[in-house]
């Protein structure tokens, strides 16, 4: 996966990507250089894969490589949850906290303002 020629139509490029040595033309609007480094991972990934298991069919290396890019995306999507989560329960934690000070600040000024 090497190449990287793009042409402009209105905002739409056309670039030529190779992968497990296929070349692919994929248009989009989007970033190049990013569709480059998509494309390079794609090509890791089966590549590994294709060196840890005996299959030579490309189709099946393809589908591995999906499932095990699938399984990356799962577990990521799967720890921001928890990270979300915990974001939320200190979030709702400080809230609560800030609540009883403006309260406790509320009381205590009510209190000076009768003692005066």
């Amino acid at each position: 996966m090497i190449s990287g020629k793009g042409k402009a139509e209105a905002a739409e490029q056309s670039i030529r990507v190779e992968i497990y040595n296929q070349t692919y033309s994929i248009r989009s609007d989007g970033d190049n250089d990013y569709i480059l480094r998509l494309a390079d991972y794609v090509d890791s990934k089966m590549r590994d894969i294709s060196s840890g298991t005996l299959t030579v069919d490309s189709l099946k290396v393809a589908i591995l490589a999906a499932l095990h890019i699938a399984d990356e995306f799962h577990q990521a999507k799967n720890s921001q949850a928890q990270v979300d989560a915990q974001l939320a329960s200190r979030s709702s934690e400080c809230s609560e906290m800030l609540d009883r000070v403006l309260k406790h600040k509320d009381i205590q000024t009510q209190e000076f303002e009768t003692e005066q």
